[in-house]
């Protein structure tokens, strides 16, 4: 019998530890691989960069590995639908999430285009996420294996959308919080090798490989050019004018260098000038960008008559493919990391969905993710109004 063809994978390669030990994993599972690094846009005016030596490191992990290696230039494609979307909503006050839109348009949208279009059969990445289907062509000893939501909720529905976005094993690296755009023609087509496995693993696993970048310390901060104070990078790109900081009964309490700079839970970069006992204890609770002032308190969330449980979601999207049944209770959170809280869901028209907590929420803002679990699925979410 003649061997079948190997599945072709294009590795996104970070030049991290997670993409490095993806690329070996599919390696060692038998698949044809190619590491891929994005080129993507960088400010002049940042002295941190370390897009070269990322990208060297990627380079070496292949050659460590001996399958090719080619760069992406995705530099238009990352200033137009993260930075510039970034500044965008910080002047019209809101709260954004880059790393969602640089998810939805750079490594699932220019990156994975790119792929298919040059014969891949699968994407893959480092995400600490998981993507399980029964139709899916895994070597032999994989992993995967179809789950049940809570209940076998979506137990009826697999026949139509067989694939599903599942949480990382390690709840502490669990990346599917900025995943949830991905729509079920990307989620079929995707590998996430690292998804099952704790940090730890992994590193484990990069010194078994050889690997360079074992002992790389985990990159933080925005998407692709890493820790950066976001004041300092907004004051490139909007002109901000000195505001007064107000207590809850609106009275001056201090100043501030802008109300753009500001998002809602935050808690320093402000100057109280009328001492307090809890001074070191406010946070922000409210801004207006047409006054320019920012609202602090001691308390996170403002008072029990302000409706905190219920919001109203925009550019909502379902990893199934379709809402899920909104007679079901399930989970969601407001910010990466955030706790899981019982929630409904409600259409309301168009792309619009109330999204009903049992429990009031500390610090929404405008603009943030909100994202929706049932057990450990993500079923998607949608931009906070």
């Amino acid at each position: 019998m003649q061997k079948s063809q190997k599945k072709k994978v294009f590795v996104g390669m970070s030049g991290g530890v997670d993409s490095s030990v993806s690329a070996a994993l599919l390696k060692q599972a038998g698949f044809d691989v190619r590491g891929v690094f994005i080129k993507v846009w960088q400010p002049d005016f940042w002295g941190g960069c370390t897009m070269k030596e990322d990208r060297l490191d990627a380079m070496r992990v292949c050659a460590k590995l001996k399958i090719p290696f080619y760069t992406l230039d995705l530099e238009e494609e990352y200033k137009k639908e993260v930075v510039d979307y970034m500044i965008a909503e910080y002047m019209a006050g809101r709260t954004p999430n880059p790393d969602v839109m640089c998810n939805k348009y750079v490594k699932f949208g220019g990156y994975f285009d790119w792929a298919m279009k040059n014969g891949a059969d699968y994407v893959a990445t480092g995400h600490y996420a998981q993507v399980k289907s029964e139709r899916q062509d895994f070597a032999k000893n994989s992993r995967f294996t179809l789950p049940r939501g809570r209940g076998g909720s979506y137990a009826t529905n697999f026949s139509q959308s067989p694939v599903v976005l599942l949480a990382g094993r390690d709840k502490n690296k669990d990346q599917s919080y900025f995943l949830w755009t991905l729509t079920q023609k990307q989620l079929s087509k995707t590998l996430f090798p690292v998804g099952d496995l704790e940090k730890p693993e992994v590193r484990k696993l990069a010194k078994k490989f050889g690997l360079n970048t074992a002992v790389k310390k985990d990159s933080q901060g925005l998407c692709f050019i890493g820790k950066v104070e976001m004041a300092d990078f907004l004051k490139h790109f909007i002109k901000t004018v000195p505001g007064n900081v107000l207590n809850e009964q609106g009275e001056i309490i201090g100043r501030h260098d802008g109300a753009e700079l500001y998002t809602i839970g935050q808690r320093h970069g402000f100057n109280i000038t009328q001492s307090s006992p809890d001074d070191n204890k406010k946070f922000v609770i409210s801004k207006s960008i047409r006054k320019n002032t920012i609202t602090v308190s001691e308390n996170i969330v403002k008072n029990e008559n302000q409706n905190l449980k219920e919001f109203i979601l925009r550019d909502v999207s379902w990893t199934l493919g379709t809402p899920p049944d909104f007679k079901k209770e399930y989970s969601a959170r407001i910010r990466y990391r955030g706790e899981l809280s019982d929630c409904g869901i409600m259409l309301l028209n168009g792309n619009k969905y109330q999204i009903i907590f049992k429990n009031a929420q500390k610090s929404p803002a405008a603009g943030q993710s909100v994202v929706i679990y049932d057990g450990d699925i993500c079923l998607g979410g949608g931009i906070m109004l």
